[in-house]
C-alpha cells in the first residue's frame, strides 16, 4: 500500500466514528397534526416544504397525524392524545379543529392553517400579533364573499336569491354573513339564511328549496360543511341548485364550481413556520398570514346537467375546468 493510499484509509477510519456520532446525536423532533377530515394532498405539500428546509422524516423529524373522519367527539379525542405526546409543534386544519386544539393547551406551539376570522374567532390577539401560542394562516377574505356571488351570477344569470347554507355556532360566520349581504345588492341578489348544525337539518333545509325559481346556493366553507359535502352536493343536484363553494374538493366532488384558497400552497407555505418553530422560533412572534393564491375551478358536467352555459370568457378565467 502506498503512502497517499495509507493517509486516506487511516483519515476516512477516523472521520467515520465523528461522522457517525454527529448523525446519532441529530435530535429527532416531533410535529403533530390534526385534521377534522384529511386530504393527502396537505400532508404531501407539507411534507415537501419541510424536506426543501432540511427536514427529512423518518431522519430528524417524525409527523404524528390524526384524522377525525368528521366525528367531533373524536376530534377532541385525538386533540387530547396529540397534546399528551409533547410534539414540538402541531399543525391543525380548520377554525373548530384549532379552537378544540387551543382548549388543550396553552404551551405547545400551533399552527393553524384554513382558518376564515382567527381574531373574531379567539384564537389570536391580532393578526400582526397573535400573542399566544397560536398563528397560522387564514383562508378568507372579505372580498371573496363579492367573489362567490359574481361567479354564481355570472354561471346562472336567471338567479335572484341565494340561500347560504352554515353553520351558526362557527364563530366566523358573523364577518363573512356582513360581507355576502354588503355584495349581493349591486349584482341584484337577495340572501336567504339557511343555518345548519346537524345533517338532519342540512338535509331539511336543502328539501326546503327544492322547487323555488330562480334560487341558487352558496355553501360556507366549515368543519359540518366539509364532513356532509357529500349530501350537499347530491342534493343540490336533485333540486337542481346552482351552487358555489369555497373548496376545490367540493368542486371535484360534483358541485358547480369553488372559488377559495389553494390549500396545497397553504400547506407548503405552513411548512415555513413549522421550521421557525423547531428552529427556536415563538408562535407568538410569527403573523397570522393571509392567503396570498386562489383558484377558480368549475365543474362542466354539472353546468350541463344544470343546463346552464358557461361563458367562455369565465371559463377562460378558471384555474381548472372538470369536463
Amino acid at each position: 500500500m502506498n503512502r497517499r493510499a495509507f493517509i486516506a484509509l487511516v483519515g476516512g477510519a477516523a472521520a467515520w466514528p465523528l461522522a457517525a456520532r454527529a448523525q446519532q446525536a441529530e435530535r429527532m423532533r416531533r410535529v403533530g397534526a390534526l385534521f377534522g377530515s384529511l386530504d393527502e394532498g396537505y400532508l404531501a405539500a407539507l411534507r415537501q416544504g419541510l424536506a426543501s428546509l432540511g427536514w427529512s422524516e423518518g431522519r430528524n423529524v417524525r409527523i404524528e397525524t390524526r384524522e377525525a373522519g368528521g366525528d367531533l367527539n373524536r376530534l377532541r379525542s385525538y386533540a387530547g392524545e396529540l397534546v399528551r405526546l409533547t410534539p414540538d409543534v402541531i399543525l391543525v386544519h380548520g377554525t373548530e379543529t384549532s379552537r378544540i386544539l387551543q382548549q388543550e393547551t396553552g404551551t405547545i406551539p400551533i399552527i393553524f392553517t384554513t382558518v376564515t376570522d382567527p381574531v373574531g374567532s379567539g384564537l389570536v390577539a391580532s393578526l400582526a400579533h397573535p400573542g399566544g401560542n397560536i398563528t397560522g394562516f387564514t383562508n378568507f377574505e372579505f372580498s371573496m364573499a363579492g367573489k362567490w356571488l359574481e361567479l354564481l351570477k355570472e354561471t346562472a344569470p336567471s338567479i335572484t336569491n341565494v340561500a347560504v347554507l352554515f353553520n351558526p355556532d362557527n364563530a366566523a360566520m358573523p364577518g363573512q354573513l356582513h360581507a355576502i349581504a354588503m355584495a349581493a345588492p349591486p349584482l341584484g341578489l337577495q340572501i336567504t339564511e339557511a343555518r345548519v348544525r346537524t345533517r338532519g337539518e342540512i338535509e331539511r333545509a336543502l328539501d326546503s328549496l327544492a322547487g323555488l325559481p330562480n334560487t341558487g346556493l352558496l355553501v360556507l366553507p366549515e368543519f359540518l360543511t366539509t364532513v356532509h359535502r357529500d349530501l350537499i352536493i347530491s342534493s343540490a343536484a336533485r333540486h337542481g341548485l346552482p351552487s358555489a363553494y369555497g373548496h376545490r374538493y367540493f368542486t371535484a366532488s360534483g358541485g358547480l364550481l369553488s372559488y377559495g384558497v389553494d390549500n396545497n400552497a397553504v400547506y407548503s407555505r405552513a411548512a415555513s413556520y413549522v421550521d421557525r418553530i423547531l428552529r427556536g422560533g415563538k408562535a407568538a412572534d410569527l403573523p397570522v398570514q393571509q392567503p396570498i393564491k386562489f383558484e377558480l375551478v368549475i365543474n362542466l358536467r354539472t353546468a350541463r346537467a344544470l343546463a346552464l352555459e358557461v361563458p367562455s370568457s369565465l371559463l377562460a378565467r378558471a384555474d381548472e375546468v372538470i369536463e
